[in-house]
């Protein structure tokens, strides 16, 4: 049996929160020197208290500053735990695993013998070459035997073994409608069960690919209504998008967002769960957000502002605007499509006049004249030119426009 090292793993004290005494996921510091996880000690500061929890000296000031050296210590410490914990959860067994070994394997899991060292040696057997991933997605039953354990009430350590192998073999199943046919007539049990590895899962991984599973079976409008109803389903996603979250884990929810994302009730939801301003911070977030992360965040801020109430919130929210502003020409052409979208729909399509204001304040005139003479695609070049239509309205804007060098140097973004 495979033991959990998770339960054998010593966490540093300078690493725990004084207050939660759980380790620290946004370490801050307060004026006495003290450092303690952002939600406790504000939910301490927020109870009326003006002291120093650890100290008890009252504080001269209730402003917290980030601990960042901290935070990347933790980070480091975390990663190391996890590529121990998934070494061994994934060591190989006493004896290798060949494909006449696999039938027998198979009786025992379904016969719930040591499941948990029976799956890792799937795992294992997997990981060896796209062969054995190949015939494990296409031997008699093996899949239908993974969405069965997908039902029912069951530990979050075996669920996450389960969701790897799915995960390892996924791209070799290859008929995905009737992978999503096994897993959503189970009566929504094998979407808890994914939803719970979402909530609960300990290893990233684990997290990602229940996603990824998730994705693969939306294929259609109804296994999209199905999947965005799934209660509680659409507010973890959001909740993922945080940067605190592990940047593949982020890329793998805005993805999943994007797939099921198509109704007007999914996009209405998720404008009602704050959706613009998670996206905005990813938007304004730096480094911390990659090239991919930046261009799916601007495709999902593009579809819910398809909607009324979602330009409205984008509209409101000038730092957002400035965001989606910003991104032209600085990510990559993909990154400049969506945002010129947005802006065109908003500004130009739409006529809103605070979207305008901050367009015009955020030097939006001189990037649209670069985009102009930019390598850009005949759709973005239309919608630069109907952006320049507004500024030629605005008097002020003509100015800057009648004054611009139309002999600018040929602009190479990105």
């Amino acid at each position: 049996m495979v033991r959990d090292v998770d339960l054998y793993v010593t966490v540093p004290s300078f690493f725990r929160c004084p207050i939660s005494l759980d380790v620290m996921k946004s370490p801050v510091s307060l004026c006495t020197g003290v450092t303690y996880d952002r939600t406790s000690i504000q939910r301490w500061l927020d109870s009326g208290n003006n002291t120093c929890p650890a100290t008890m000296q009252v504080l001269n000031s209730k402003e917290f500053v980030p601990n960042r050296t901290l935070q990347r210590l933790i980070k480091i410490w975390a990663d190391s735990v996890q590529a121990q914990n998934d070494s061994r959860v994934d060591s190989p067994p006493s004896s290798v695993v060949t494909w006449e070994d696999i039938e027998v394997l198979v009786k025992e899991m379904r016969a719930q013998k040591d499941q948990i060292e029976l799956l890792s040696k799937f795992i294992c057997f997997a990981k060896e070459s796209e062969e054995n991933c190949d015939f494990l997605a296409k031997f008699d039953g093996f899949v239908e035997m993974l969405v069965g354990f997908l039902v029912g009430d069951k530990d979050i350590n075996f669920l996450e073994r389960v969701v790897k192998v799915f995960v390892l073999i996924l791209n070799k199943v290859g008929d995905y409608k009737a992978l999503r046919m096994l897993i959503l007539k189970q009566n929504n049990d094998c979407l808890s069960a994914l939803l719970a590895v979402l909530k609960q899962g300990r290893r990233v991984s684990s997290r990602v690919g229940a996603l990824k599973i998730i994705e693969a079976i939306t294929l259609d409008a109804e296994s999209k209504q199905l999947v965005s109803q799934k209660e509680g389903f659409l507010l973890e996603l959001v909740k993922l998008l945080s940067l605190e979250n592990d940047p593949s884990l982020i890329e793998a929810s805005l993805s999943c967002l994007i797939v099921i994302s198509m109704s007007k009730r999914v996009k209405t939801n998720l404008i009602n769960l704050k959706v613009i301003a998670e996206l905005r911070k990813l938007l304004t977030g730096g480094q911390k957000a990659s090239v991919s992360i930046i261009e799916k965040a601007l495709k999902l801020l593009e579809m819910v502002t398809s909607l009324r109430e979602g330009r409205a919130e984008f509209c409101k929210d000038a730092a957002c605007v400035e965001a989606v502003m910003n991104k032209v020409l600085k990510v990559s052409s993909g990154a400049t499509e969506h945002a010129v979208m947005i802006l065109w729909s908003v500004c130009y399509l739409f006529r809103d006049g605070d979207a305008q204001d901050a367009l015009v304040k955020n030097n939006g005139l001189t990037k649209i004249l670069l985009l102009m003479q930019s390598n850009c695609s005949p759709g973005v070049r239309q919608m630069s030119g109907d952006l320049l239509k507004i500024f030629r309205v605005n008097s002020k804007s003509s100015s800057c426009l009648s004054s611009y060098d139309t002999k600018t140097t040929h602009i190479m973004p990105y």
